[in-house]
């Protein structure tokens, strides 16, 4: 009976792409290369996944923007695995600690990336006033 409410508790890739706001493509990339793979498969084939499932998934999402590759999404992810053992090993708490210092320089970089686009909206802006297009002399002399 377990099983069973199990397996309705299992979300088909539509609705894991849906919550995760990843294509199915990038779904199914992911299971070939071994990042996420569905818990279970149904009869008919289709991926199903759980709710550890999706959180991964949301997991590399995040890491997604700060441009983690796909080996570090991996390794993250075993990270994570080891860190929530009674014994996780010190060498997983440094490790997760380097990867942290480098979302943190990644996310600096964005926050700077943000500000230039934000000066050039301004000025943009500031262009297409079209009190900034009168000039010096254009006054009515």
């Amino acid at each position: 009976m377990d099983r069973e409410r199990e397996r309705q508790q299992l979300l088909h890739i539509g609705a894991v792409a849906e919550r995760t706001e990843l294509s199915l493509r990038t779904l199914r990339h992911y299971d070939e290369i071994g990042l996420v793979n569905p818990s279970e498969r149904s009869e008919g084939g289709f991926r199903l996944y759980s709710e550890a499932d999706v959180e991964r998934i949301l997991l590399i999402r995040r890491m997604k923007p700060l441009d983690f590759t796909l080996e570090q999404m991996r390794e993250l992810l075993d990270i994570t695995h080891d860190v929530a053992q009674p014994d996780a090993p010190i060498e997983a708490r440094q490790k997760l600690q380097e990867i942290e210092t480098i979302a943190i320089e990644r996310r600096a970089a964005l926050e700077k990336k943000v500000a230039m686009a934000d000066e050039f909206l301004s000025r943009l802006r500031d262009l297409s006033n079209p009190t900034h297009h009168e000039g010096p002399g254009t006054q009515g002399d």
